[in-house]
């Protein structure tokens, strides 16, 4: 049956020989004191978190999948999720490396890396639903006004409520000057939004108690194309003055999407009618908080590729050991048995060590990159922070693209390391090809990745 033990080992090595990012640190003031024996520390039980609580969900969570009911639009998350997720919550692994200033643990952006690439390896499907939410924050963080990071912020460093980000129409993805999502203003500065999202990844849930929908729409008066898109926030359940959660606001699932994989989450369609929304940033300049959302989204979703490329290694090097069949070309390896472990056969040592290089090689291009994050955030010197963004932009298409073809490719050499196994559900080998295929598609397709990259 499936194993996943925590990389811990392969991560720090990365962090501490490789890039020595505790040296880096130093520069910053509010990392200055983050040591190696801190980070190692909460890596391990991030690692605990991953291997024992989630991880044990991922095969059942797919089985199961997510339950829409039409009456209520309420969608039922698979069994173990919703309390999965108040373990996460109460550990304070959504605040990780949140900012103090709204509850947040100020740890630096590599650690949060590499707990998600753990939690990725353990279950991609839950890990999306807190996922989604650090790319609404990071947004709000950057383009919200004092008065909506007050309302907002506090709550989704907490992983009180989630967060999602509301692009794709039926009739457009990535082409975004094409949507038909409308906003009227009102007299009271608020905005009456209709319209309908498709893809919407944990777009409905009941593992938090709201969810801060960040919508695309357009402006009576709005320009045609991309210049004419504006970005708002539309919760679920509207907040009172006293932050309190108020009525449900008029945006729901009209349904859940059938998908090849990631079943255990739920990836919506949603339904805005005259729903309540505010405006972040100016108008008609909605691409400027989204893109903050979109690159954080691409960054992750190489994450999501890199977590699948090390589990599904993990399972078939177990396998290629145990596994007997045939003799090694060279003579008999495993003389006091009939035959050989299949590890000694050399199609399968080039599946396992291509599998090996993806990992580790993409650990090292997620680590450097969340390190270059950090630097172009918080670094002193302004000319570090331009030179780090241009380089984090250089990458970030490098990123998602080349981690999620390549974890593809991985999932499915370890997936032929099983054989006629790999293609039985109960050894969790066919879902990580499944759930491996979505992450070469969303976030921009990486035939767009590319031409962003040129």
């Amino acid at each position: 049956m499936p194993v996943y033990n925590p990389p811990l080992r392969d991560m720090q090595f990365v962090m501490h020989e490789v890039l020595k990012v505790t040296d880096e640190f130093k520069s910053m003031p509010q990392h200055a004191d983050t040591d190696v024996d801190t980070i190692n520390a909460v890596l391990e039980e991030a690692g605990k978190f991953a291997s024992q609580v989630i991880f044990p969900l991922n095969i059942s969570g797919d089985t199961e999948g997510c339950q829409l009911n039409r009456d209520t639009h309420e969608v039922t998350t698979p069994t173990g999720f919703k309390e999965a997720y108040k373990t996460y919550v109460d550990g304070g692994w959504a605040a990780l490396s949140c900012d103090p200033e709204y509850g947040g643990q100020g740890l630096p952006l590599v650690v949060n890396q590499c707990l998600y690439e753990m939690m990725n390896s353990a279950n991609q499907a839950w890990t999306m639903y807190p996922g989604l939410t650090h790319g609404a924050y990071a947004s709000l963080h950057t383009h919200g006004t004092p008065e909506q990071k007050a309302t907002y912020l506090h709550k989704m460093t907490s992983g009180e409520w989630t967060g999602t980000m509301c692009l794709t129409e039926p009739h457009c993805g990535t082409d975004l000057g094409l949507m038909r999502t409308k906003a009227e203003p009102q007299p009271d500065g608020t905005y009456k939004i209709t319209g309908n999202k498709i893809f919407i990844s944990a777009g409905e849930h009941d593992m938090a108690d709201n969810i801060i929908h960040l919508v695309l729409a357009r402006l009576p008066d709005a320009p045609p194309g991309i210049k004419g898109v504006s970005l708002f926030i539309v919760p679920k359940f509207n907040v009172n003055a006293d932050g309190t959660l108020g009525e449900r606001n008029g945006i729901y699932g009209g349904g859940l999407e059938h998908k090849m994989g990631i079943h255990g989450n739920a990836t919506a369609q949603i339904v805005l009618d005259g729903a309540v929304g505010t405006l972040v940033g100016q108008p008609n300049k909605g691409m400027q908080g989204m893109f903050v959302m979109m690159n954080a989204a691409r960054l992750g979703v190489g994450n999501q590729s890199l977590g699948l490329t090390e589990v599904a290694y993990q399972n078939a090097l177990a396998y290629a050991k145990d596994r007997i069949q045939m003799r090694s070309l060279t003579g008999p390896k495993a003389k006091d048995k009939p035959a050989d472990p299949i590890i000694v056969h050399p199609d399968v040592r080039r599946m396992l060590l291509t599998a090996k290089a993806y990992a580790e090689g993409g650990r090292a291009l997620a680590i450097y990159s969340s390190v270059l994050l950090e630097k172009s955030h918080n670094h002193p010197d302004e000319k570090v922070r331009k030179d780090s963004d241009e380089m984090l932009s250089l990458l970030t298409p490098i990123v998602k693209a080349f981690l999620t073809d390549n974890g593809y490719q991985a999932a499915t050499m370890c997936q032929q390391v099983f054989g006629g196994h790999g293609y039985i559900k109960e050894w969790g080998m066919e879902q990580h090809v499944r759930d491996a295929r979505i992450n070469m598609i969303y976030e921009g397709t990486n035939t767009i990745q590319s031409l962003d990259l040129l």
